[in-house]
């Protein structure tokens, strides 16, 4: 059985009222795929700016806030 025959199985054994859910992901999972293309000079430079900017650590949310004197209660309405 290929897969897509596997997944059309699967799909005739879901109920109507949980489709709500899985047609988002068949939606997005249809769209072609995009050609990649090589970076060119200027994708190249902002690349190596990105790097030298991040050295890849990471901090927590709260963290985050917690470093620029925030609280949740400070972003409230903000958006």
């Amino acid at each position: 059985m290929s897969n897509k025959e596997r997944a059309i199985e699967l799909i005739n054994r879901i109920p109507e009222n949980k489709f709500f859910y899985i047609i988002p992901f068949l939606e997005g999972a249809a769209i072609p795929e995009i050609e990649e293309i090589k970076p060119d000079e200027w994708d190249l430079k902002m690349i190596e700016e990105a790097k030298k900017e991040n050295d890849g650590d990471t901090i927590s949310f709260e963290e985050l806030l917690k470093k620029e004197g925030l609280t949740y209660a400070d972003l409230q309405g903000q958006i």
